[in-house]
């Protein structure tokens, strides 16, 4: 490489990323694309509309669609219509979902200390310092 973007090495880490956690997940049946993060996303937050799900996972709602789809075609988790609201469907972490959230959380704390081995702790706390800087500013439109 030389001399890329901080942008392009961004863009190139989650590519990296991506392709390494879907080998990791494979045997489990969970689906690629991020389903990971949703289903983490439901069992932090059990009960969800799709709508909330997508501005929290910051994707668009046809990529929400799609994982939650997978994620209830695997059974981590399912669909509720909401009682207050007949028209609004929620969605619920199942067994299967709630059993495999230590063994989730397990690959992923591996998989960022893999990611980040090479780095001293005072290293890792600038690098998460700055990159909470860049998408915090991002968020506010900047």
């Amino acid at each position: 490489m030389n001399n890329p973007s901080v942008g392009k090495l961004i863009a190139y880490l989650q590519r990296i990323n991506q392709k390494e956690l879907a080998t990791l997940l494979k045997p489990y049946e969970i689906g690629g694309g991020g389903n990971h993060s949703y289903l983490l996303a439901i069992l932090t937050t059990p009960g969800l509309n799709q709508d909330q799900l997508t501005s929290q996972m910051k994707f668009d709602k046809a990529t929400t669609t799609r994982c939650v789809k997978q994620l209830e075609e695997a059974g981590f988790i399912e669909r509720r219509v909401d009682e207050h609201d007949r028209r609004s469907i929620l969605l619920y972490p199942t067994e299967k979902g709630r059993d495999f959230e230590p063994t989730l959380r397990q690959i992923l704390a591996d998989f960022n200390r893999r990611l980040t081995a090479e780095l001293s702790e005072a290293e890792k706390h600038q690098l998460e310092a700055l990159l909470t800087k860049i998408y915090a500013s991002k968020q506010k439109g900047h």
